[in-house]
């Protein structure tokens, strides 16, 4: 999917939840600042080098899910990607897998995030209007290879590949560089944390995650499907209907 496809859905995103794109234009331009130039050229082919022609898992933090089973895959003569949702690169390294890449805003256990850079993943970073500090605490921390994102049109050496959260944000970047299906592991729409402080809110965002992925495998070119911790696989089947 084209960022022009997707602009219209994350004007839609803006009015229903208030975000202010001068606060994420205002967070895109610190990232720039931030972010070594290395990180700045080429970031859409580092990625897709990465992921192009490969099935890939994106890995979500849905309670009690853990770490894909990948030993429950098929062998094939190209093993499958695997992109970790922000907080899922912990997940991802306690199960002794190194995400290729990890899409992150920067909420969830960073160090992790931090490790599996130095493992080898890419850290694809997102600015938006609420993340500033952390982004000026921790993006000089990754020491290897980075990537920077924004809500706006990929410009200043910034991708947008669409999606909203880490997870969708993922989804979205694995169809856009060529993978030919996706498998979403630990992704739950419906549950809210008992400890979250914003519960309400987080519901908004997990329906607004949700109508994303809807759009993606409605107008996307990958296969989108659910895979379970027990190894069953399924079609994501789309609940919204715009």
């Amino acid at each position: 999917m084209r960022y022009q496809q997707w602009a219209p859905e994350y004007e839609r995103i803006q009015a229903e939840l208030g975000f202010s794109l001068d606060r994420e234009r205002a967070a895109s331009e610190r990232l720039v600042e931030l972010l070594p130039k290395a990180a700045l050229e080429r970031a859409e082919q580092r990625i897709r080098a990465r992921i192009r022609g490969r099935e890939t898992i994106i890995v979500g933090l849905a309670p009690q899910s853990g770490a894909p089973p990948v030993w429950m895959l098929p062998r094939t003569e190209v093993p499958p990607a695997l992109i970790a949702a922000d907080g899922a690169a912990e997940r991802c390294l306690a199960g002794g897998l190194v995400p290729d890449v990890v899409v992150t805003d920067l909420d969830g256990p960073i160090p992790s995030e931090v490790t599996a850079n130095v493992r080898g993943a890419l850290v694809l970073i997102h600015a938006h209007g609420d993340n500033m500090p952390a982004l000026e605490r921790w993006v000089p921390e990754f020491p290897r290879q980075l990537a920077g994102s924004w809500a706006g049109p990929p410009e200043r050496g910034l991708v947008d590949f669409g999606g909203f959260t880490d997870g969708d944000r993922a989804a979205y970047l694995a169809e856009y560089v060529g993978a030919p299906r996706i498998l979403l592991y630990g992704f739950d729409f419906e549950h809210v944390d008992d400890l979250d402080p914003n519960p309400e809110v987080k519901r908004k965002k997990l329906a607004t995650a949700r109508r994303a992925l809807d759009l993606l495998a409605r107008e996307g070119r990958s296969r989108i499907d659910v895979w379970a911790s027990d190894g069953t696989r399924s079609p994501y089947v789309p609940q919204s209907t715009q």
